[in-house]
């Protein structure tokens, strides 16, 4: 199995909420670690995948709901300071994949499966191999002890139940 190191400048974590049940709010994951090894990475049924993302370094645009999404109301960072994610299983759906993992949030692990798109293969202007894929995987956050949220005057909640999760890699081999 080779190892294959994702080029963060090139890559992110991200995710979406609904927002007063009319838009959504989108963040990122700023700091974030990751081992990918697999025997190739055009049959990504071979892979072994972990994440381990920084939730310090949580970035919506806002400052002050950054640090509410810091405190015990949320992800609680003193207590749990990773979300993590393990690959249990990949199959191959079409010209696509399903990568089903444990993810970790608050001690909480459920199994969740993302939608994987394999973007291409090609090479950069130093000859070095890059491969690109997207994911997206849709989460209750409830489920994983994420509960605060509050009722608005005009019916409905302030933060919606179910985030999205969307991953876009780029990864090259480890020298």
């Amino acid at each position: 199995m080779a190892k294959w190191a994702v080029d963060q400048s090139h890559s992110s974590i991200g995710f979406e909420v609904k927002h007063m049940m009319v838009s959504k709010v989108k963040g990122t994951f700023e700091t974030y670690t990751a081992e990918v090894e697999a025997a190739e990475l055009t049959d990504l049924t071979t892979a072994s995948i972990v994440f381990k993302f920084d939730v310090a370094s949580i970035n919506t645009r806002s400052e002050d709901r950054d640090n509410h999404l810091k405190s015990g109301d949320f992800f609680d960072v003193e207590n749990y300071s990773t979300i993590d994610f393990k690959s249990t299983n990949i199959t191959k759906d079409g010209d696509d994949y399903k990568v089903t993992g444990d993810l970790t949030i608050k001690d909480v692990t459920k199994s969740v499966t993302f939608d994987v798109e394999f973007g291409g293969k090609g090479t950069n202007p130093w000859g070095v191999e890059v491969y690109g894929f997207e994911a997206e995987a849709k989460i209750n956050r409830e489920e994983f002890g994420l509960t605060w949220n509050a009722a608005l005057e005009t019916g409905g909640v302030l933060v919606g139940k179910d985030i999205k999760i969307k991953v876009e890699l780029e990864v090259n081999p480890v020298a």
